[in-house]
């Protein structure tokens, strides 16, 4: 079974046409051969695939061998700095629709939802409603909300009911980057900043003693993980005598790394192999980034060129996720 863990879909009844006069929700339309997503003053021209007709992903999907998809929302819209109940609002709408998928496409389609993670207590309360929906898995989460990021002891009821109700948590880069100029030069907002999004809050969250307290937690980060395998030794050396790096944190922050699951998706055979070789096979998880310009076009093809047995590849290819979301058949 070849599942991809990492794909988006913006579905009909998130879309403008469903309600023109909201205008949080985006315009998605083609033009001469590209789509464009419209949304507040902006034209995102980087989801050169489908993002909206289910039909036409998974027939995209087929193309190249993948068999389950795990759908998650556009990171996008998950309006973090909307008005809580406006939010919360949106968010059972993208929920009830991606469900509906589920639903509609049983043993094919599965999803990740979203919670309003400005208030992390209902963010709480909304992830136990979202679990008991059909063909819902988990849930996807920006890697800040407003600012903070996922070491701060707010965030503490979130984590708390997501490791009790077994949820996957699925951390994405929120597409901004930093407020930086230089960011907006050669594409680095993309390709460097958000794998930093990444790095930043997984660290936080490990040098605060987040995997720590919850250690059946199931948090998946995006791209690898960004630089986050890279800074290792540094985070470790920290520990060793910093005492604001063991502010929080006991244990080495290398055994909190490797509690994290990384999707597959860093565009590098070697870096992969080094991924896998670190963190062990059993936490590593296939990604394509559909439907983005970033993504892989043939996200399997890079794990089985890596010269893995069978037993391996298969956990990668989709076996650690049928087993981390309960798909086992």
């Amino acid at each position: 079974m070849i599942i991809d863990i990492h794909a988006h879909i913006i579905p009909p009844e998130i879309a403008r046409a469903a309600a023109p006069e909201e205008d949080w929700r985006p315009d998605v339309r083609w033009e001469g051969g590209k789509q464009i997503i419209g949304l507040a003053d902006k034209q995102i021209r980087s989801a050169v695939r489908e993002i909206v007709d289910i039909e036409v992903i998974l027939e995209e999907q087929d193309k190249i061998g993948v068999e389950r998809v795990i759908l998650s929302p556009w990171v996008s819209l998950l309006r973090y700095e909307a008005e809580l109940e406006d939010c919360r609002y949106s968010s059972r709408l993208y929920n009830e629709a991606l469900a509906g998928l589920s639903t509609r496409f049983p043993g094919r389609v599965n999803a990740l939802g979203t919670v309003p993670l400005q208030d992390p207590a209902v963010a709480a309360v909304e992830l136990e409603d979202l679990m008991a929906m059909p063909g819902v898995c988990g849930v996807e989460i920006a890697a800040s909300v407003r600012g903070a990021y996922f070491g701060d002891p707010q965030f503490e009821p979130f984590w708390e009911a997501a490791e009790a109700l077994g949820a996957l948590i699925f951390i994405h880069p929120t597409t901004r980057g930093f407020a930086m100029p230089v960011m907006q030069e050669y594409y680095l907002w993309n390709t460097v900043g958000n794998p930093l999004e990444t790095t930043i809050t997984a660290a936080h969250m490990v040098m605060a003693g987040v995997m720590e307290s919850h250690r059946r937690l199931k948090v998946l980060l995006a791209h690898g993980g960004g630089a986050l395998l890279s800074l290792r030794g540094r985070l470790v050396h920290s520990h060793d005598f910093q005492p604001q790096a063991r502010a929080r944190l006991v244990e080495s922050p290398w055994e909190s790394m490797k509690r994290f699951y990384y999707d597959s998706l860093v565009h590098d055979q070697q870096l992969l192999s080094d991924l896998i070789e670190a963190v062990g096979v059993d936490h590593v998880l296939l990604g394509s980034d559909y439907p983005f310009d970033m993504g892989s076009d043939h996200p399997a093809d890079i794990v089985r060129g890596l010269g893995l047995s069978h037993e391996d590849k298969a956990k990668i290819l989709g076996g650690n996720a049928a087993r981390l979301m309960g798909l086992e058949e």
